[in-house]
């Protein structure tokens, strides 16, 4: 029934686009993802579903749920990370400084986290779509030295900001503190932490600073699948109450992905429509 209402989604003839699949992710598409078993798609689309089964009955999962979109929600966030002639996404430029930052009108959401902590990986799985957009990942922590900006469209850009912690740059501060407290058209700051490892000190280091800025920011839990399951509950549980306790400017639920695996990839996609304005969720209580 769950493959047969996404399918009903996606009837042949509403491609979005006309996109060389031998050159993207097999699951970069929900178009694809439908001809995997019903369990498969589920975690595919909402990969919390997949630990449930591990946590105790005592445990509330309502913090675990609270960003929940239809499938509808997620068909529309798709279509924006296709680009066509009307609508082209394209990395537009990299600064180093917050004055060489452009002037963009168009609302932002930036990714912020520890070096190697799957940044780059995880755009680049974002713009899967778009094979021709170059993503550069590396495997050497510390890559991005400066801020890059891709558009999207007029909808809105996503900036990949330079990892903090081991091989960050000796400027990191004073290239990413001025962005964050005063980019105007900023709407959402992503602080990644590594779903393997678990919070480390200098992720503490950036919630803080987030939570000074007090601008709304969310956990996004990378890695997911380089770990067990045990190791991850772990991790997350432990995330979620340093969220409960300590953050008055967290979204309360931690979005978890694998840019391997894809993952949460579709449900972070439709997070970052509806925060940047660029699509309206089916069901209005989301937020």
């Amino acid at each position: 029934m769950f493959c047969l209402r996404l399918s009903q989604w996606l009837q042949p003839g509403t491609q979005l686009c006309s996109v060389s699949w031998q050159s993207v992710h097999k699951l970069a598409s929900l178009q694809e993802a439908t001809a995997l078993p019903q369990k498969k798609v589920q975690n595919l689309l909402y990969p919390f579903s997949a630990l449930e089964v591990y946590l105790d009955r005592s445990v509330d999962r309502t913090q675990f749920q609270l960003f929940h979109p239809s499938l509808e929600d997620m068909v529309k966030a798709e279509k924006l990370f296709y680009s066509s002639p009307s609508h082209g996404i394209d990395y537009y430029t990299s600064a180093e400084r917050m004055d060489h930052a452009p002037a963009l009108k168009a609302p932002e959401v930036c990714f912020i986290g520890r070096s190697n902590v799957g940044k780059s990986s995880l755009i680049k799985a974002l713009f899967s779509l778009t094979p021709e957009l170059e993503v550069r990942v590396s495997k050497t922590p510390g890559h991005t030295k400066k801020m890059n900006f891709f558009r999207v469209g007029k909808a809105f850009t996503i900036v990949d900001m330079p990892g903090y912690g081991h091989r960050a740059p000796t400027d990191f501060v004073d290239m990413v503190e001025p962005y964050l407290h005063t980019r105007k058209n900023l709407v959402r700051t992503f602080l990644l932490v590594d779903g393997s490892v678990g919070l480390q000190k200098a992720d503490m280091i950036a919630l803080e600073m987030c939570e000074e800025i007090r601008r709304p920011y969310v956990l996004v839990v990378t890695k997911i699948d380089k770990c067990g399951y045990g190791t991850l509950l772990t991790n997350l549980m432990d995330l979620q109450e340093v969220v409960k306790t300590q953050t008055t400017s967290c979204f309360p639920q931690p979005l978890l992905v694998s840019s391997l695996r894809f993952w949460g990839i579709y449900l972070l996609r439709c997070f970052i429509a509806h925060v940047t304005g660029s699509i309206k969720l089916t069901d209005t209580s989301q937020s």
